[in-house]
Parts: C-alpha cells; sequence; structure tokens
C-alpha cells in the first residue's frame, strides 16, 4: 500500500511538474510574439464583451499615437517609467507604509499606488481585472509578467501596447478608439488637454467618463497638463515618447 502511494504521489509530482513546464514555455512564447503582434484579445475585453459593453479597439502603430498621450500616460501613470527595471521599489514601500499625498512634491514620481505601466500593463495583457482575493493571487504571475516584458519587450514596446490595450471608457480600448469616440479624430492628432483628459479616466473608465466629463476628470485632467509641463525637456522621456 505504502508502495502505491508513493507511485501515486511521484505520477502527481511529474504531471504537475509538466504542467508548470508547459504553462512557462506557453507564457514565453505567447509574451515574445506580443513583441511584434498586438494581443488578439485579453481577459478585460472579453469581460466588456459579456458584460454588455461591446469592443470597440483600433490597433494603432508607435508613429500613429501622438507624443502628448504618451506624454500625458507617464505624467499621470508612472513619471520613473524610462529608469525603472519594471517596479518602483520606494513607491511601492511608501504606498505600503503611508497613505499616499496628493500633492507631489518632486516632479518625477511614480503613479498612484505604486502601480508602474510595466505592471499595468502585464495586468492587461496576460492576466485579469478585480479588486478582493483576486487582487493578491495575481501579484506573483503579475510580478513574472512585468520582468518578462521588460526584458524582451522594451520600454517603447510596453508603452505602445499599454496605450493600445488599456481600457478608456465602457468597452473602449486603446487610445485610437478612445481618440475616435470622444474627439472624432485620430489618436495621432491628439492635443495636450485632450490626452490629459482620457488619461484622467483611467482610474475608473467606466465611472470617470471623458465624454460628457465627469467631475473627476475636470478636476483631474489639469493636473497632469502641469506634470506634463514639469516633464516637458526631460532627456529620458523625450527619448522614449518621440
Amino acid at each position: 500500500m505504502a508502495t502505491q502511494q508513493r507511485s501515486g504521489f511521484s505520477r502527481f509530482l511529474r504531471f504537475t511538474w509538466r504542467l508548470i513546464l508547459l504553462a512557462f514555455i506557453s507564457s514565453l512564447v505567447y509574451t515574445v510574439l506580443c513583441r511584434w503582434v498586438m494581443p488578439p484579445i485579453t481577459l478585460t475585453q472579453t469581460a466588456a464583451l459579456l458584460q454588455g459593453y461591446g469592443l470597440k479597439r483600433d490597433y494603432v502603430s508607435w508613429d500613429e499615437i501622438s507624443p502628448n498621450i504618451k506624454l500625458a500616460a507617464i505624467a499621470s501613470e508612472d513619471q520613473l517609467f524610462p529608469d525603472h527595471g519594471g517596479f518602483d521599489w520606494k513607491s511601492i514601500e511608501k504606498s505600503m507604509n503611508a497613505k499616499p499625498s496628493r500633492k507631489r512634491k518632486h516632479p518625477r514620481v511614480a503613479g498612484a499606488g505604486a502601480s508602474t505601466i510595466s505592471q499595468q500593463t502585464a495586468k492587461n495583457v496576460f492576466l485579469w481585472q478585480g479588486s478582493g482575493w483576486g487582487r493578491y493571487v495575481r501579484k506573483v504571475p503579475e510580478a513574472y509578467f512585468t520582468k518578462l516584458i521588460e526584458w524582451t519587450w522594451g520600454k517603447k514596446r510596453i508603452l505602445e501596447v499599454y496605450l493600445n490595450t488599456i481600457e478608456m471608457g465602457p468597452g473602449i480600448f486603446g487610445v485610437e478608439a478612445a481618440s475616435r469616440a470622444y474627439f472624432n479624430k485620430s489618436a495621432r492628432n491628439l492635443s495636450r488637454a485632450e490626452a490629459a483628459m482620457i488619461i484622467a479616466c483611467l482610474p475608473n473608465p467606466k465611472r470617470f467618463t471623458v465624454k460628457p466629463a465627469s467631475r473627476w476628470v475636470i478636476w483631474r485632467y489639469p493636473h497632469i497638463m502641469e506634470q506634463m509641463d514639469n516633464l516637458d525637456g526631460d532627456p529620458d522621456i523625450e527619448a522614449l515618447i518621440h
């Protein structure tokens, strides 16, 4: 009996190991593929379809995205994006030990909640949204995919995919679809104010609407524009967004 139990446990371990190895190889291949090809669909986009919001998106290349929206995203979400390796450890530590301040004393700071653009991209493309226990279960694969895209994609590709896949309104994914929906123009032609308004909805794009502009967006987008002004001329950011 003991021999049979050991044999059964060994088979279980071999099966588990093969499953883990298969998952690792599959995730690696898919991640590398997304270095050149936009993800066909994400879990968040699938959820929008199932919830009845529809799916409005139009993936565009780096050169078809205005530098204004690239700068607005960095200014609002992750001002240290060009410099970190996927995580802003100081901001993570600060967010764990103190309530975040609304006033920024330094022109280069990470985004709200210390979630970098790299982390948000990993979550948007490979994982799921949501809070509660699902958020904690997501942390380990999120860290894995964050480092993986940092190693295989590079900053420019991460920002390009981020701006193409993030939800910017109910069922509206990516900057091109948002630009068309809100301002009836291509993403390449967004002004600084329009870019800031779109990015201002990101904490909760289903609640904080761009058109008609919610109170949050009206309050938030001028602050984003101020941060954009602060970052003008930063050599690392200028080299990235242009």
